[in-house]
């Protein structure tokens, strides 16, 4: 499976697409050739896209998928490698809530109890929490492992949506947030590779 290139950091998704582009996607009827149609669909997109925000980092891994796996599941061990994921109760299966307590960088720890969304065993764990009602502001968290060579390439991203985004000023929380995420990564692969290589974790 070809994966597209996989990029770090804190940002919104793409610049919404201009009419002429959306015309050129988009087949419409004789009638609607005109740019305030395509400027319509093009203005609903820069409205939706306002209201996301993104964090990703991505960190390769000399260890398969199973063990990554193994490592990222082990909720009991958290506290004693994670530096950002605290502790984690709960089971990973859909459907279910877990409590999770997170302290980025910096920052006081929070504790939330976010909905498992989906379990795929070695490639990817996501859930979702929400702040009062769904919809205001929701944040899907998810890790995914990918293989590559005789390793593994992990990826942990949350996907910010909601009516509060654009209104919020998230700047400083946002960078706090992908700096968790950056040590949670590396201490990941350290106890991941040591595994491998059997020392003690």
């Amino acid at each position: 499976m070809n994966y597209p290139p996989l990029t770090q950091g804190v940002f919104p998704l793409m610049p919404p697409p201009s009419p002429a582009e959306i015309k050129k996607v988009f087949s419409f009827p004789a009638h609607y050739q005109d740019d305030r149609d395509a400027g319509m669909i093009a203005s609903s997109l820069a409205r939706y896209r306002s209201l996301v925000r993104e964090v990703r980092a991505e960190t390769a891994i000399d260890a398969p998928p199973a063990v990554v796996w193994r490592v990222l599941t082990d909720f009991a061990s958290y506290p004693d490698w994670n530096p950002f994921i605290r502790s984690i109760e709960g089971k990973p299966w859909v459907g279910t809530r877990l409590s999770v307590d997170i302290r980025p960088p910096g920052r006081r720890s929070m504790r939330f109890r976010p909905m498992v969304l989906r379990v795929a065993k070695d490639r990817e764990l996501r859930w979702i929490g929400r702040v009062l009602i769904a919809g205001l502001f929701d944040g899907e968290h998810r890790f995914t492992i990918i293989p590559e060579g005789d390793g593994s390439r992990f990826v942990q991203a949350e996907v910010f949506t909601g009516l509060l985004v654009p209104v919020v000023d998230l700047t400083s929380t946002l960078r706090a947030t992908h700096l968790g995420f950056l040590l949670m990564n590396q201490a990941l692969r350290g106890r991941a590779e040591r595994s491998i290589a059997g020392e003690p974790s």
